[in-house]
């Protein structure tokens, strides 16, 4: 059975890039937030002192230094709000020489099929559901990153992201944007120190919408005309520090903390100003013998409002697995979208794998 999306879903839909065009750009690009790879997840996204693989090219360019494959490639695929939302990540790594490593990374965020009620009847004025069309509304980044070694001091590691955003609503509108990021991390003994600066110089999505194709629907609903328009994104700061303890002769332990910072103004996080506000998440992993691990994570502490008037707590709570095997490493996640009670659960599975020449 086809399902039919409300005409006036498909407005709201379609006015949401005007409306963050219009107003203070917050959450812009917010698909570039979510986190990739089923390890970091699971950890809440606290990755950025000590993330040390492929992934290092999305959590903080400069981790990408703490590989020791000649090659390494990591792949993920996700399925949120009961698998209405698909999100899809690839990313390849390798040496550029002694000091320094390139990688490249891939993430696709979609929803896929959705239909366009607006040919629904014919001329005479009957329904007629071959004529539904179907469209996508896709967004997508292209990552290079580029790390090295700073020689002036022992331990450090910077690095940089090149992206490119893109983002698509069917032949309606899409938009390019460009941006930087830039990393490092400090490793002492067993402490990890790092910083990550997303969007550090703003990311400029540039908006082009096809009237054409809704200004008929729009007028007679009484809908604003969207017109040609700049979207931002504003900087991010992400400081992390992460410890690694180890337990006995075969278990270790990692523990890290993430604080991120945001500057787009108020948001509810658990330190928030007009100025900026600071939205932390802690993340464990367990392992026996870097083969097995056990992962835990909190973050997306939140305060809601109930019926009375008081206010309480809510936050996200996430746990996962991995097993590695020779080069070979396969992780999952279950990863709660929104109040760990009453929110649907999401099950994501990444794979990493490492390639070295004979």
């Amino acid at each position: 059975m086809i399902r039919i999306l409300p005409l006036s879903v498909i407005i709201v839909f379609f006015c949401l890039p005007v409306a963050g065009q219009t107003n203070t750009p917050k959450y812009s690009n917010e698909f570039l937030s979510i986190g990739v790879g089923a390890r970091g997840l699971a950890m809440s996204n606290s990755q950025v002192a000590h993330v040390a693989d492929v992934t290092a090219g999305y959590w903080n360019p400069a981790g990408l230094l703490n590989i020791s494959d000649k090659y390494q490639l990591a792949l993920m695929h996700a399925e949120y709000f009961a698998g209405i939302a698909k999100y899809d990540y690839a990313a390849f790594a390798t040496p550029v020489d002694s000091m320094s490593h390139l990688g490249v990374s891939i993430i696709r965020f979609a929803i896929d099929d959705i239909p366009d009620t607006r040919f629904l009847y014919d001329a005479n004025g009957a329904i007629n559901y071959d004529n539904i069309r179907f469209f996508s509304a896709a967004d997508y980044a292209f990552l290079l990153s580029y790390a090295r070694k700073m020689k002036f001091v022992k331990g450090l590691q910077v690095g940089a992201n090149f992206k490119v955003v893109h983002r698509v609503a069917g032949n309606f509108a899409n938009a390019w944007g460009f941006g930087l990021d830039a990393g490092a991390q400090l490793r002492r003994n067993s402490w990890n120190v790092g910083l990550m600066l997303r969007d550090v110089t703003g990311t400029f999505n540039a908006w082009t919408h096809n009237t054409e194709l809704v200004i008929d629907v729009y007028t007679q609903t009484g809908n604003v005309i969207p017109e040609n328009s700049v979207e931002v994104t504003l900087p991010k700061a992400i400081l992390g520090v992460g410890k690694h303890f180890v337990v006995k002769s075969n278990f270790g332990v990692l523990a890290s903390l993430d604080l991120l910072t945001s500057f787009d103004g108020k948001r509810n996080t658990v330190v928030k100003s007009d100025f900026a506000s600071i939205e932390p998440s802690f993340g464990m992993e367990i392992d026996y013998k870097k083969l097995v691990f056990l992962r835990a994570g909190v973050g997306n502490v939140q305060e809601v409002k109930d019926f009375d008037g008081s206010t309480y707590r809510i936050f996200q709570a996430n746990f996962g697995l991995g097993v590695q095997v020779k080069n070979l490493t396969v992780d999952y996640a279950l990863t709660d979208i929104g109040d760990q009670s009453e929110s649907l659960y999401s099950h994501v599975f990444s794979l990493k794998a490492g390639f070295n020449k004979k």
